[in-house]
């Protein structure tokens, strides 16, 4: 594939996250935009542009919007972590975004609860094939993996984001609750994804985003959630990023 064309972002909250994919592009530039440091070049035949979102959802939503409208991204794609609140969703998984929600957006009575305001609606799309294709190679890469003596899996479906680490079972527990109580069923929580895809969607641009679960958003998210980003985190998302973009 020709390397000249509009370059796909690769997105992600945390430096760590990132290490490996930097280590490997080709011609690697460093190019200082809005306060933060985008890293350009070629990956694995495809051409690139590596960013920090950082950590929430105007930080996110800021870097999103100067990535597509400074750099051109074709695509978006979002690797991090995230804390599982789905019932069969275990430390070492891998979720896989159908959509997202904003577990902190409550506009009521004006709006309903999660809608956004002034849209209609409360779920931010993702694009299919992409998805599809981060959804693929989750299982590929994940294929023989075990975490604490227990398969790693690949799930899809509704990610919650807000500005807050949930990391207490109760607080967890609740927010699932408010959210089923409105028809999200939601398999992780984290603080980040709503934002990037709703830029996006504005933009019309595709996007897609996989999260590994470092913890269950309980009372121990704090204390799994540093080791569990170094020492499995990366590896998933160099192992399924690149597969990625070598499946292109």
């Amino acid at each position: 594939m020709s390397t000249d064309q509009a370059p796909i972002a690769i997105l992600s909250a945390l430096p760590q996250e990132q290490e490996g994919l930097a280590h490997a592009v080709a011609g690697l530039q460093t190019v200082r935009r809005a306060g933060r440091d985008y890293g350009v070049g070629v990956l694995d035949g495809q051409p690139v542009v590596l960013a920090l979102s950082r950590i929430g959802k105007v930080a996110a939503a800021t870097t999103t919007a100067t990535l597509l409208e400074h750099f051109g991204a074709r695509a978006v794609v979002f690797t991090g972590v995230a804390g599982g609140v789905g019932a069969d969703v275990a430390v070492g998984d891998v979720v896989v975004a159908s959509g997202f929600v904003q577990h902190d957006m409550d506009a009521s009575p004006l709006f309903p609860r999660f809608e956004i305001p002034l849209t209609g609606t409360s779920v931010q799309a993702v694009d299919p094939d992409w998805s599809q294709r981060l959804l693929e190679q989750s299982r590929l890469a994940l294929a023989g993996h075990t975490f604490a003596g227990r398969a790693s899996r690949v799930h899809q479906g509704l990610i919650a984001t807000g500005d807050r680490f949930v990391c207490s079972a109760d607080e967890a527990r609740a927010l699932v609750q408010r959210l089923e109580a409105a028809g999200h069923g939601a398999l992780a929580v984290e603080m980040e994804g709503a934002a990037v895809a709703q830029v996006c969607n504005d933009y019309g641009v595709p996007m897609a985003a996989v999260r590994t679960i470092s913890d269950r958003a309980d009372d121990t998210a704090h204390v799994d959630f540093p080791q569990f980003v170094d020492a499995v985190a990366r590896v998933y998302a160099n192992a399924i990023i690149r597969g990625l973009l070598q499946s292109l």
